[in-house]
């Protein structure tokens, strides 16, 4: 009997430490919680409430942050504003004795910028679908703003207004398509949203030459000739420096010269004695075409 009783005393012993150890592991085992926030909005302060008590490890991962710091369980976990700035989907994980994540998700500020894009820079007036814009919409933190807006496009040459259209965004996107208008000058681009106003200048140029008219008459040397003032179909002046190509046909060949306009009016002397038909052409555009009659030869005492 006595020698049996070590063994006894030795089992109650490991029997403590193994119920001892079970409640440590109870212990050890317990549940954290913790609860983000449901919306955010970039640049927004939030709290994150845990549950449990004792210390616990925190990370925060998100677009642009990585943050690693020691929390006490029970207490609400506080997110500044500048972990907050980029919009997007975040990762919020609480690790004590096993760990708990949530996902919640930061959508973009109030607009505070657009990005305008308007093409081209110059065009000529009267062409379908000539013009066209792109305004995206930013945040101050420079996040694509996602959810619908309706951005304003006004249009105008002179005190003329060309388009007024309201354009909701696609996927962050606003644009429009347009003619440029009737009349050579600058042509104001404006978008707008809310308050943000984003604004872009257009310049438009005379179209192609119209209803091209020449006069001339013979000279000792052959013909001079030259054009009326060259507008374009609206009526706009077409801008010195345009080529006009002037051709003399007789009898027994072709001259052909190039002029530019100058003050709106261009001018040519082509050689030649025999009767000719001069036409002008400018690009694609034909003008009229002028009969020039034969230079008259002076007989002997000056008579013709």
């Amino acid at each position: 009997m006595n020698m049996k009783m070590p063994c006894l005393h030795l089992t109650k012993i490991g029997m403590i430490g193994l119920l001892a150890a079970g409640l440590s592991a109870i212990s050890a085992g317990q549940t954290v919680e913790m609860h983000v926030p449901a919306a955010l909005v970039a640049g927004g302060q939030a709290s994150i409430p845990t549950t449990g008590s004792g210390k616990a490890t925190f990370y925060l991962l998100g677009p642009g942050v990585s943050r690693k710091s020691e929390v006490n369980l029970g207490d609400e976990i506080r997110l500044e504003s500048q972990e907050t700035q980029n919009a997007g989907a975040y990762q919020a994980i609480l690790c004590a004795d096993n760990c708990q994540s949530a996902t919640f998700y930061v959508s973009a500020a109030e607009p505070s910028g657009l990005y305008f894009l308007v093409h081209p820079s110059r065009v000529p007036v009267g062409q379908s679908d000539a013009v066209s814009g792109v305004a995206i919409p930013f945040d101050q933190f420079r996040n694509l703003i996602l959810s619908p807006a309706t951005v304003q496009f006004q249009l105008t040459a002179g005190t003329a207004p060309l388009l007024s259209r309201p354009v909701k965004t696609q996927a962050g996107i606003a644009w429009f398509r347009t003619t440029s208008g009737r009349s050579a000058g600058a042509l104001q681009v404006v978008a707008s949203l809310g308050s943000v106003v984003a604004r872009r200048v257009v310049q438009q140029v005379a179209s192609d030459p119209c209803n091209l008219k020449i006069e001339g008459q013979r000279t000792k040397t052959g013909i001079t000739v030259e054009t009326e003032p060259v507008r374009d179909c609206s009526g706009n002046p077409v801008p010195d420096g345009t080529i006009v190509t002037f051709t003399a046909t007789e009898q027994g060949g072709k001259s052909t010269v190039d002029a530019p306009i100058k003050q709106g009016i261009a001018r040519a002397q082509i050689s030649g004695q025999g009767a000719a038909l001069v036409s002008v052409a400018s690009g694609v555009v034909m003008g009229k075409e002028l009969h020039i009659g034969a230079q008259i030869e002076s007989r002997p005492g000056g008579q013709p």
